[in-house]
């Protein structure tokens, strides 16, 4: 972290990580590289979208709402973050309280 900040510092642009020319990378060629580097490291096969997962995943274990995982990661939808970027299977401890207090008020007869 304090290298990325020491960088955003003294960046001349306002990307971190800009091309020769100072302006955005062209995906593409930024693919290429990656897949260079891993290929080298014992992470063969990571490819960058990997991180949005593993974001997705920190984010949801430290209890962010699936809608504030969705606006961080730029989904438009919630129902894409949670289909496919959070785990499922996990039960939180509130369902249980949750479910022994009904709420919903059965109608009364009219009568």
């Amino acid at each position: 972290m304090d290298i990325l900040k020491r960088r955003r510092a003294e960046a001349e642009t306002r990307w971190v990580f800009p091309s020769a020319t100072g302006t955005l990378r062209d995906p593409d060629n930024t693919r290429a590289r990656f897949r260079m580097v891993v290929e080298k490291a014992p992470y063969k096969g990571l490819h960058p979208h990997d991180f949005r997962h593993y974001v997705a995943g920190v984010l949801d274990d430290a209890g962010l709402t699936a809608r504030e995982i969705a606006d961080y990661l730029g989904h438009e939808r919630i129902s894409t973050t949670q289909e496919d970027y959070m785990e499922r299977g996990v039960v939180g401890e509130d369902v249980g309280p949750a479910l022994e207090r009904p709420t919903i008020e059965l109608p009364k007869d009219e009568g």
